[in-house]
């Protein structure tokens, strides 16, 4: 998948395409908040952007047959057309996604591009729609079918579903088809994920008081509009961030495939925090340390290296299934170099295990110790030597070809319209070598500039 923006915060253009392990890199106010912002939010979004039209006329023979039968493949045909124009919906919905003034994205474009090659229609399809304990329809596509079946299973004359309801559910089926296979699910921590984390209370207390006032407030007013004004000035991601924290003795009762299938990975995970989250009946939230007393701290009373990975230890208990992306604004917040380069190492963990991760980082240690999981990631009997001498399991080693790496600079490019090379904004794609790892210039030219100030305050009185 590959987005192109133009006049996107700081980005004047640029494009990137998602890997299996992706980071932005460079300086603070380059464009890499917007750029992660803009995609959770398509991700998050996609379904309601996308307008699919099921004719009239297929409702009306669903209605007096009592079946209908859609080729998929029909609606693969327009897929381009209907990515088009959900992306220009999309862009119009910015300024709510940002939570911004709407004249900051006058000028914006977003645009996501597929290959209709990659989508592929060998799954199974299944859904039933059900209303009062009665079954009323059904959608079904089966393995290696391109046929889509819509069958009543009440008697025609008992079906009262608008015309309009039904449209949309079978549209809705149709793009979980054609696309939800193209667009991984996205979860992400954003830089403020701290802050939910010690205000969790609080937060809850805020919504209880608004519920409150929904139940006391003129008939008139409308209930959804109250009880969301207080997020009106948070970005999606922050406001997602909020609502996870909040639902969390719900998301507990949750178990996803990592803790089924791969409690090594909660146990690495547990190793970097130095103990484990809870969350009791009352529905509070304790930090337990492993130090042998099970003393329960609160989010204030714990670091905040604690509180930065809060969202990523329930996420990875709770919630993380095969094919979602994992998004992390700047992972590197609170901890300290050693754990800055294990999480780099969970990171590649999860990348082997199916889940995709985005990452905007200013972090050198977590850079330099994916660099060494590419550089051991070789049958070669010396690497497999150090490898084991220095602690490194096979899992987390990593390919070079599952990286993206992007640095948010000021470049030479050539703008969409021109013909000739234009110094703005952008984000350039790194180079990585199998052998030696990610060029990120991003850091090196500061810690080269730092290693010559020192070489000449310690050698420069000869």
């Amino acid at each position: 998948m590959k987005i192109k923006v133009k006049n996107l915060g700081a980005l004047k253009q640029a494009e990137f395409t998602l890997g299996d392990l992706t980071i932005l890199c460079g300086c603070n106010n380059t464009g890499k908040t917007y750029a992660t912002y803009a995609l959770f939010g398509f991700l998050y979004t996609w379904r309601r952007m996308f307008s699919i039209q099921i004719s009239s006329d297929k409702i009306g023979q669903l209605l007096a047959n009592g079946v209908v039968r859609l080729d998929v493949q029909e609606y693969v045909k327009q897929s381009e057309h209907i990515i088009a124009q959900g992306c220009q919906a999309y862009t119009q919905q910015l300024p709510k996604i940002f939570a911004a003034q709407a004249e900051r994205f006058k000028t914006t474009d977003f645009q996501v591009s597929l290959g209709i090659q990659n989508i592929s229609l060998a799954g199974k399809f299944d859904l039933k729609m059900r209303a009062a304990n009665a079954e009323l329809f059904s959608i079904t596509k089966n393995e290696n079918s391109t046929e889509l079946v819509v069958t009543l299973l009440v008697e025609k004359e008992k079906v009262t579903i608008p015309t309009d309801v039904l449209e949309r559910i079978i549209a809705d089926a149709l793009k979980d088809i054609i696309f939800a296979q193209m667009f991984p699910n996205p979860f992400i921590a954003s830089a403020e994920r701290t802050g939910a984390a010690i205000f969790r209370k609080e937060l809850n207390f805020a919504r209880n008081r608004l519920l409150e006032e929904m139940g006391q407030a003129d008939k008139n007013i409308d209930p959804r509009e109250l009880l969301f004004k207080d997020y009106d000035d948070y970005a999606l991601p922050i406001k997602t961030n909020v609502d996870f924290i909040r639902q969390l003795e719900s998301i507990v009762k949750k178990s996803s495939f990592v803790a089924e299938n791969h409690p090594d990975v909660l146990a690495y995970f547990a190793d970097i925090i130095g103990g484990e989250y809870t969350v009791t009946r009352n529905d509070e939230l304790y930090f337990v340390p492993k130090n042998g007393k099970r003393v329960k701290l609160s989010m204030g009373e714990s670091s905040s290296a604690v509180r930065s990975l809060i969202d990523i230890g329930f996420y990875l208990r709770h919630e993380a299934q095969v094919g979602d992306l994992l998004m992390v604004d700047e992972p590197e917040l609170n901890l300290h170099p050693e754990n800055q380069r294990r999480v780099a190492r969970l990171f590649a963990r999860l990348v082997n295990l199916g889940i995709k991760v985005f990452i905007t980082t200013h972090s050198d240690y977590i850079i330099k110790e994916l660099n060494t999981l590419i550089m051991l990631n070789h049958d070669k009997p010396h690497l497999q030597r150090i490898a084991e001498e220095e602690g490194y399991q096979p899992e987390e080693l990593i390919s070079s070809e599952k990286i993206k790496v992007y640095i948010a600079e000021e470049a030479s490019i050539i703008l969409e319209g021109k013909t000739k090379k234009t110094k703005c904004q952008t984000l350039t794609l790194a180079d990585i070598d199998p052998e030696l790892g990610i060029e990120a210039r991003s850091f090196d030219k500061t810690i080269e500039t730092m290693n010559r100030i020192q070489e000449a305050i310690v050698w420069g009185e000869e």
